[in-house]
């Protein structure tokens, strides 16, 4: 049997990325006393799987051990269809080791540039972990395409190149309430929230 998470308890949001931590926040809408890997004296650890699942159970269990609570980890990026998938896990790290992604964002454009396919989607995997090692994974997925130049300045990573399936606003310029309806992360949280909290 899975274990739940308890309305009102502690957890560990086990992400360094501000804008990440806002939004997992506002899923959990309160009902849980959120702590920041940050706020929790987590360091980050080495991201040394292949998959967004993997990156995520490990993260998860990281912060769940060294903070002794419960654990809460995202791992998420872009893939392009017709980068092979890239940037895929590596997304972070095509921001380069000061985390700026209009570098991202145009080295996506440099690498699409002979490219007609500007299919992409969002992939976000999010890991709940507890102390003694137990741990549940979920994943969801919003699909869509890109466009250049880059739109909106809310959001943050890859938002402002992405545009939803069906949509004509791109997530760096949609309101944040209506991206948060649609997107991979609110896909992959409403799992986990039906299979462990609700």
């Amino acid at each position: 049997m899975k274990p739940r998470l308890i309305k009102g308890s502690r957890l560990v949001v086990a992400t360094h990325n501000p804008g990440k931590a806002r939004e997992i926040a506002a899923l959990l809408g309160g009902d849980f006393e959120v702590l920041t890997a940050d706020q929790a004296g987590v360091p980050e650890p080495e991201e040394t799987e292949s998959t967004f699942i993997g990156n995520a159970v490990l993260k998860a269990r990281h912060a769940a051990t060294a903070s002794n609570l419960p654990a809460l980890a995202d791992d998420s990026g872009l893939s392009v269809r017709a980068l092979g998938g890239q940037p895929g896990i590596y997304s972070a790290r095509w921001a380069g080791p000061s985390k700026d992604f209009t570098v991202a964002m145009a080295r996506v454009q440099d690498e699409l540039a002979h490219a007609v396919n500007r299919a992409a989607f969002f992939t976000c995997a999010l890991a709940l972990a507890w102390p003694d090692g137990s741990v549940f994974a979920v994943e969801g997925i919003v699909e869509g395409g890109l466009v250049f130049p880059a739109r909106g300045t809310r959001g943050f990573g890859y938002d402002p190149i992405f545009m939803p399936e069906g949509g004509s606003e791109t997530f760096g310029e949609m309101d944040p309430v209506a991206k948060e309806a649609i997107s991979h992360r609110t896909r992959a949280f409403a799992q986990l929230r039906a299979a462990l909290i609700d």
